[in-house]
């Protein structure tokens, strides 16, 4: 977000969302469906509803304090599981919101044709030609068309003046059903209760699945929680609030439109009959023709602001997904003359459109959406539970573990009675694994690594204590090695081992006992200056390369990180291979001069190949270099001569977009075109303060050093850094359940 829109909404703002999104159009438009599967017993039905829901803001409380920032379930989730994880469980929120929208502007449109048509009955017969709904249809495109443009040209939209007409018009609805109860006969009113559950508790959970969507919108308030002013307190107090009022209208409303506002033969027959039409035609019955128009009046302004609401709440969200690259880049792009997120807010809008035209009725959509919404809310507590572990609490949170078994176990049953909301989320969320798989993965794990590497916090918060290990056998070397492996591990969170090989069988002697306090002298010394404490380990072994690959294993090392200033040695090759091949973790081999401190790299050459084999980890390095100083990063790829123009705006976009991903800061892409590209890189290297190099990849994915990084390292003395990035194992779903499985029972330390 721009800082001109940061933080600007607070109490009144934040909970005027809410109350805008929950309010009103949730209840008229799907009351009646759940008085004609309920019968009167519909008033338990949203009761229990608000009570889940209530859970659900405690446990979105609880997040909300610990992050406050824009994004809401995504961002907790992001910030407590993988970023695998955290997308699948944003493409949910998102989709979750749109189809909320679509509930709203085809309700919208519902309350528009048959106020015109009470108006102007002639209009039914020019609307004839259209065929049956396409006039709602219309209308519903043309609401999410306007509320689009709106809030791509403002950021707030002009929400708050619907949502303040539409709590007027309910205030006076329900004085009016005062007012009829008291001057009527109560007794009577009661009557009309009866059968109070003809379909007994089955209908009565069928009615919670098809209205739960009617108390959705208090999460969106969390969606935006990098808008709101002080948010740890303003964020709870706005979800409560709005949850509060909207329960305060509703369960009342709901008591009136049964007893005063059905006819003699009761709610349940009236809403079976026309269930679309049972708000307005109860309100007729006890407010005459003004009760009448006050619900088309409330219906029009109640979707409208819930439609903004959660367009507002649905295109952040998106935004947040788009920072992270869990969505295309481009949807994260902002509006320079209004600083809005424009792409994210017209893409949230086509894709409400579009399922507008595919789903096309008010009652699927509402299916689909508390479906959906039901799965987002478990989502919510099972992260609230994590969070709460990540922090060290091992106690068992009731509140959250209470709502996530109501949430799935209503979203069991609700697939279930309507498996056309089944089939929905499924769909959805399978062409959501498709698209992050075949476009997304790539960029967003470059943009995760990025971000946990600047951000220590979120590896805390994810249960996540990387290990680097740094086997060190020059006492001259400790200090720079120390140095290079704080900068590598995440501070705060991570940890560095510093491994010193005593070669033998028995018991070392005088010298390499001198070398191992040497060694623990200068590292000691150097990590009282670094944010990163050490530990050190001294083995005996006859194969150090064997034990230093031993080591990494059994310790379940991140990175291991090796120091050769005299990589190109006879012999060093070999060795190194063996020992990438024989360990599972990441390599940085690093050559720089004793006592050489990374930070003094300003000029960083970062000679590329068009492959990303290794971003990973280059953006990992890169995005820690950046915590402590801005170098200057300069990504150069050697071309042969006689390439041609087409191919050089190619690679240079190729290039150009691998840098975007990896830089952390400022950064230049440079194409050189020479028939030497060793020597070219040889001589660029000499006017630059460090050379980062990817290594290259053999059998299995397996990294290797490759005669071309040899051939830099033998013609350049420049520090100089290596990376050799292991292949990824295994599914993004199996790597970010086995990641929440290993996390769950063991918080940081």
């Amino acid at each position: 977000m721009s800082e001109r829109n940061e933080r600007h909404l607070g109490l009144y703002g934040a909970t005027a969302l809410g109350v805008g999104a929950i309010v009103g159009g949730g209840i008229l438009a799907l009351a009646g469906v759940a008085f004609a599967t309920a019968g009167a017993a519909a008033i338990v039905a949203f009761t229990l509803n608000g009570g889940i829901a209530f859970l659900t803001a405690v446990s979105f409380a609880r997040l909300a304090r610990r992050f406050p920032e824009s994004g809401g379930t995504y961002t907790y989730a992001k910030r407590v599981l993988s970023i695998e994880v955290a997308f699948v469980v944003g493409w949910v929120v998102w989709f979750a919101s749109i189809v909320a929208g679509v509930l709203y502007a085809l309700g919208f449109a519902a309350f528009s044709v048959e106020g015109l048509l009470r108006l102007l009955p002639g209009l039914a017969e020019s609307w004839s030609w259209m065929g049956d709904g396409r006039a709602e249809l219309l209308f519903a495109l043309a609401a999410i068309g306007v509320y689009s443009w709106l809030l791509v040209e403002r950021t707030a939209g002009g929400g708050n003046a619907a949502t303040i007409g539409k709590v007027i018009v309910f205030v006076v609805l329900l004085a009016g059903g005062a007012w009829a109860w008291v001057a009527g006969a109560p007794a009577e009113a009661l009557r009309r209760l009866s059968p109070f559950a003809p379909a007994g508790s089955l209908g009565v959970l069928q009615a919670m699945g098809y209205t739960f969507i009617a108390l959705q919108g208090f999460d969106l308030i969390a969606a935006v929680g990098g808008e709101v002013k002080d948010p740890r307190k303003t964020l709870p107090r706005a979800m409560y609030l709005s949850l509060g009022i909207a329960l305060v209208i509703y369960i009342p409303l709901l008591l009136i439109i049964a007893t005063v506002g059905a006819p003699p033969g009761g709610i349940h027959a009236a809403a079976e009959a026309n269930p679309e039409g049972l708000v307005a035609g109860a309100a007729e019955r006890y407010m005459g023709a003004a009760g009448y128009w006050l619900v088309i009046g409330a219906g029009l302004l109640s979707m409208l602001s819930a439609l903004h609401a959660n367009l507002y709440g649905a295109s952040r969200v998106a935004f947040s997904m788009a920072r992270d690259r869990t969505l295309p880049r481009r949807v994260g792009e902002m509006r320079g003359r209004t600083g809005t997120p424009a792409i994210a807010v017209v893409t949230t809008g086509a894709m409400m459109a579009v399922i507008a035209l595919a789903v096309g009725t008010v009652a699927a959509a509402g299916a689909a959406s508390s479906l959906i919404f039901l799965v987002s809310f478990a989502m919510v507590h099972c992260t609230a539970i994590l969070a709460q572990r990540r922090g060290g609490d091992l106690r068992l949170p009731l509140i959250p573990v209470a709502g996530a078994v109501l949430c799935v176990g209503l979203a069991i049953f609700q697939a279930v009675a309507v498996p056309e909301a089944g089939r929905v989320a499924v769909l959805w969320l399978g062409v959501g694994v498709v698209l992050y798989l075949m476009a997304l993965a790539p960029g967003a794990r470059l943009a995760d690594a990025s971000a946990e590497a600047r951000d220590p916090d979120l590896a805390r918060s994810r249960g996540r204590s990387p290990l680097v290990l740094a086997p060190i056998a020059n006492p001259a070397s400790a200090a720079s090695l120390t140095d290079m492996a704080a900068t590598v591990c995440t501070p705060n969170v991570g940890r560095v081992l510093l491994l010193s090989v005593l070669r033998g069988d028995a018991v070392p002697d005088d010298a390499a006992i001198r070398d191992a306090q040497d060694i623990l002298s200068e590292s000691m010394g150097r990590s009282i200056e670094s944010p990163a404490r050490p530990e050190t380990l001294f083995t005996i072994a006859t194969d150090v390369w064997g034990e230093i690959a031993r080591v990494a294993d059994l310790h379940r090392c991140e990175t291991v990180l090796v120091g050769l200033p005299r990589i190109t040695e006879p012999g060093v090759e070999a060795r190194l291979e063996g020992l990438i091949s024989n360990i599972e973790a990441d390599v940085v081999i690093v050559r720089a001069p004793p006592r050489w401190r990374i930070s003094e790299a300003t000029r960083i050459l970062v000679p590329v190949g068009g492959r990303s084999a290794h971003s990973h980890l280059r953006a990992r390095l890169l995005a820690s270099l950046s915590r402590s100083s801005a170098p200057t990063l300069t990504f150069v790829r050697a071309l042969p001569p006689g390439t041609g123009a087409d191919s050089r705006r190619r690679f240079e976009s190729v290039i150009d977009r691998l840098a975007r991903d990896e830089a952390a800061g400022p950064y230049r892409v440079e194409l050189e075109f020479t028939d030497d590209p060793v020597a070219c890189i040889a001589r660029r290297a000499e006017a630059n303060d460090l050379v980062v190099m990817g290594m290259e990849n053999r059998g299995r994915e397996r990294p290797s050093i490759g005669p071309f990084a040899l051939e830099v390292a033998r013609k350049t003395t420049v520090p100089l850094i290596l990376l050799g990035r292991r292949a990824d194992a295994g599914s993004f779903a199996a790597r970010g359940i086995a990641q929440a499985v290993s996390t769950i029972q063991r918080p940081i330390r």
